[in-house]
């Protein structure tokens, strides 16, 4: 259990924080940078999960932990609480992410959480059973639609940058290669998750549209030369004769 009493400490007035283990280090190093992404990314969860929780049709009893990787879908679950299942593990996982990458690679603890395989593969099981549930994509998805499905796409994007800061430590210091691929499958996972929650909730997705702006530019110009009536175009030409003749 967990045991908080102070919430400030003044040990950050100066730019600079402490490492799990008491290594002090600035608090724009990459470090700091990858694991306060993770944080973010957390937050951007939490959100989708709150807006969630506005669908679901009853409370959900807290599962039984069983070892950080029981991602499933649950077809006798509605939607929403399917999606609250996922989310809130999710965030266990990001939290203990972020507590892994607070850890310098010279400092270990008893029953210190590492991300593997084991959840890398939950990721993969879920995206193939999310995708299951939906039509081939013919289109780029626009980020948007619902409430939940815009703050997972929100997510996506945040992962993305969380993802280019694990890579960006990974090149200055010792780092498993597992979180790479964790934060890679999990951006995947949330763009097919928005794209679930919008299936089930039977929201509209956005499509991207090759060259709307072009088109719609060439209707307009399109129009502008129907508009010009016989008699404008007569006095058009008689000006260009005049010309010609002086």
């Amino acid at each position: 259990m967990v045991r908080i009493t102070k919430v400030y400490t003044r040990t950050g007035d100066k730019g600079s924080t402490r490492l799990v283990g008491g290594k002090k280090i600035a608090k724009d190093a990459a470090r700091i940078e990858a694991y306060g992404t993770l944080d973010e990314l957390n937050a951007v969860v939490g959100l989708a999960r709150v807006f969630n929780a506005d669908l679901k049709s009853k409370r959900i009893q807290p599962s039984p932990a069983s070892g950080g990787h029981v991602y499933s879908l649950k077809p006798e679950l509605p939607a929403a609480e399917n999606l609250d299942n996922i989310l809130r593990q999710l965030q266990n996982e990001l939290f203990d992410l972020g507590s892994e990458l607070a850890t310098p690679a010279d400092f270990s603890y008893e029953g210190m959480f590492r991300v593997s395989e084991q959840e890398v593969q939950g990721l993969e099981r879920l995206i193939d059973s999310c995708q299951k549930d939906l039509e081939p994509l013919n289109s780029f998805i626009l980020p948007g639609g619902g409430k939940v499905s815009g703050f997972l796409h929100q997510a996506r994007t945040v992962c993305r940058r969380a993802e280019r800061d694990i890579l960006r430590l990974s090149r200055e210091e010792e780092v498993s290669p597992w979180p790479l691929m964790y934060v890679n499958r999990l951006s995947d996972l949330l763009f097919v998750l928005s794209r679930w929650v919008s299936q089930k909730l039977a929201e509209p997705e956005y499509l991207w549209e090759r060259g709307l702006r072009s088109s719609e530019q060439k209707a307009a110009r399109s129009g502008r030369a129907q508009k010009a009536t016989p008699a404008r175009r007569a006095k058009k030409s008689a000006k260009k004769r005049s010309q010609k003749g002086t």
